[in-house]
């Protein structure tokens, strides 16, 4: 028993002594000249509003980029045309906005591919040929599309294209 407790009572004498002085960091002094800047979120989502006008037609959009996902609304507002409005959902892939546009129209329901090249404060529409495949037009060659002639919108007051889109 003696040997039991001599041999850890000297075990216990040489951890002691093998450890460390730990010493407190020093406490970094604050400068008083230093300004506070402002932290600007840039990961959240980004929210745009469009309007477009063409004539006595109309069309609204309301944007939502989060971190190149797109999701958000929009309604195309006709003079002598059906009218539709719906929701856009897609991606971002470079300066282009490519989107799913479900809408509804006359009672029924449908889906198209809608591209934007997205330029300064616009968005301009692209123009192509048109498939249906599985209930959905879509481009029939994202190559031969144009944004020369498409439909241009320009950023606008949100409460303005809110009320569009109702």
């Amino acid at each position: 028993m003696k040997k039991l407790i001599l041999l850890s009572s000297l075990s216990v004498f040489l951890m002691n002594c093998n450890k460390k002085t730990e010493t407190a960091a020093p406490k970094a002094e604050t400068d008083s000249t230093a300004t506070a800047e402002a932290v600007t979120d840039t990961l959240g989502p980004k929210s745009f509003c469009y309007m477009g006008v063409t004539g006595k037609d109309s069309v609204f959009a309301s944007i939502d980029d989060n971190l190149g996902t797109i999701t958000g609304k929009m309604s195309y507002k006709n003079a002598e045309k059906d009218s539709n409005k719906g929701d856009v959902s897609g991606y971002r892939s470079g300066d282009t906005l490519k989107l799913t546009y479900e809408f509804e129209s006359e009672g029924k329901k449908s889906a198209r591919d809608i591209f934007f090249i997205q330029k300064d404060n616009s968005l301009v529409e692209g123009i192509g040929a048109h498939k249906e495949e599985n209930g959905q037009v879509k481009y029939a060659s994202e190559k031969n599309i144009s944004y020369k002639d498409g439909q241009k919108l320009e950023t606008a007051d949100c409460n303005l294209v809110n009320k569009g889109l109702k």
